[in-house]
């Protein structure tokens, strides 16, 4: 299905209906979690979901664009090495999407069932999925234009507000520290 089709199957929720599933989203486990989807994007509003990815300390996800697509916050422009990987929580992304079938459009690459928040995953903690370690970036992951095109505006300030960037609701950035192969379903450990 194309991402034009999925756009248009869910209603954009309101701050209320958005608040209403914070209990979950703070239910994710803390230590030991899931790893319950991978994207690849291989150019600019390309998505491939993945049964299994691998993960390299040059590029972060193999065939993804991260490292052709440069950044703002580099001074020569080019793919900021702490922002290798886009990391989402699974159960905001199942809040803000409705549909699993639209998760991809949140624009990360890694979806997890663990909490993300600053207070759990400060930056530059370490976790494992599978056999490989990825590293928590200082580098802040806020919502864009384009999650407000797909998810609606009160979605972007409700992942962008203190209590969202509190819980890190929008997600992280992260670089790879270990490489290998990764598979949905793999366990997400925290490395103490």
């Amino acid at each position: 299905m194309s991402s034009s089709k999925l756009e248009l199957i869910a209603r954009h929720l309101t701050t209320a209906e958005l608040e209403a599933g914070l209990d979950e989203i703070r239910r994710a486990p803390r230590d030991e979690g899931t790893l319950e989807l991978i994207v690849r994007r291989p150019e600019v509003d390309e998505r491939e979901v993945l049964d299994a990815g691998e993960l390299n300390l040059e590029v972060g996800l193999v065939g993804d664009s991260w490292i052709t697509r440069g950044s703002s916050r580099t001074p020569d422009g080019s793919a900021h090495p702490d922002m290798q990987l886009n990391i989402m929580n699974s159960r905001v992304t199942a809040l803000v999407a409705q549909h699993k079938d639209r998760w991809q459009l949140a624009g990360d690459q890694l979806y997890l069932d663990l909490d993300l928040s600053e207070k759990n995953l400060p930056a530059r903690t370490r976790f494992a999925i599978g056999a490989t370690v990825i590293e928590v970036s200082p580098q802040p992951h806020l919502g864009c234009r384009k999650f407000v095109s797909r998810f609606g505006l009160e979605a972007m300030q409700f992942v962008n507000s203190p209590l969202g960037r509190q819980l890190r609701l929008r997600g992280i950035n992260a670089r790879v520290v270990s490489a290998g192969v990764i598979r949905v379903g793999d366990v997400v450990r925290k490395i103490a």
